[in-house]
């Protein structure tokens, strides 16, 4: 299975600092530098960041497990400084037979091809109530959307593309003070959710949104799309020998807790 991992934004990640987790994952610059689009009756508009933290995705990752309970055990063990964060865990893939893509290929077999003389944008698209209850678009939709995919990659501009499934089957993992507290969706705040995303590369933001406009959107009527810069991972070398023996503390400690429960549930035969 695979979920998608969406570090939430708050005000550490707006001042444009990297958590530590989400290696090797995509970090994307503050929103002061980001553009919302709204088309609404058939006409865009551009409103320009910055946005409020609550609002937002400071970067996320593709990850592959067996199963919802396993990629929530692998988010809490990820490195424990991060302290006020929030994971979102979601299922990826979008309803219907749209298919996603990334470094590994397209459906078609095209490799994405990145050109580091461009700069990386993301395009999120934001949910709405019908991509929150799954609502399958019609096939045909799907269709000119995976050609359009297609096409974008072979042309160099499109990098990875991937659907979200509703929240009702997702998971937030919250860290404080070394403890962490999971929260199962769905959850109701709809405008601050994401349905999906779309990396291209281009050699500036206009000419990002230019193509953000273009695409056949499975959504017929109105939208909101955000358009964000990614930027490289920083390597988190500034560990002291200190803060990694305080980690390694805190993690004996959630396997203390996480044997004990187990131990009881066993011992309550559940």
């Amino acid at each position: 299975m695979e979920f998608m991992v969406l570090r939430r934004a708050n005000q550490s990640t707006e001042r444009g600092i990297q958590p530590p987790a989400l290696e090797p994952g995509t970090f994307l610059r503050p929103s002061a530098q980001a553009v919302r689009l709204l088309r609404r009756e058939g006409e865009w508009s551009e409103v320009r960041g910055p946005f409020p933290p609550r609002e937002l995705i400071a970067g996320f990752v593709l990850l592959e497990a067996e199963s919802r309970e396993d990629i929530i055990e692998q988010v809490r063990w990820w490195p424990l400084f991060d302290s006020g964060a929030v994971y979102e865990i979601r299922d990826a893939g979008c309803p219907g037979n749209c298919v996603g893509f990334d470094e590994r290929g397209t459906a078609a077999g095209t490799i994405p091809q990145r050109k580091e003389e461009l700069t990386r944008y993301v395009v999120f698209l934001r949910s709405d109530a019908d991509s929150e209850s799954d609502a399958v678009p019609p096939e045909e939709v799907i269709e000119v959307m995976n050609q359009t995919n297609e096409s974008g990659v072979q042309q160099g501009v499109l990098l990875a593309g991937e659907g979200l499934k509703g929240t009702a089957s997702a998971a937030r993992v919250h860290y404080a003070n070394s403890k962490t507290s999971v929260v199962d969706g769905p959850f109701t705040e709809v405008k601050e959710l994401i349905a999906g995303y779309w990396m291209l590369q281009a050699a500036s933001m206009e000419e990002a949104i230019a193509w953000a406009k273009s695409y056949p959107y499975p959504q017929p009527g109105d939208i909101t799309l955000e358009v964000r810069e990614a930027c490289e991972r920083v390597s988190h070398v500034e560990f002291t020998p200190e803060m990694v023996a305080a980690e390694a503390r805190m993690r004996a400690e959630l396997l203390e807790a996480g044997l004990r429960n187990a131990f009881s549930k066993a011992a309550r035969g559940g």
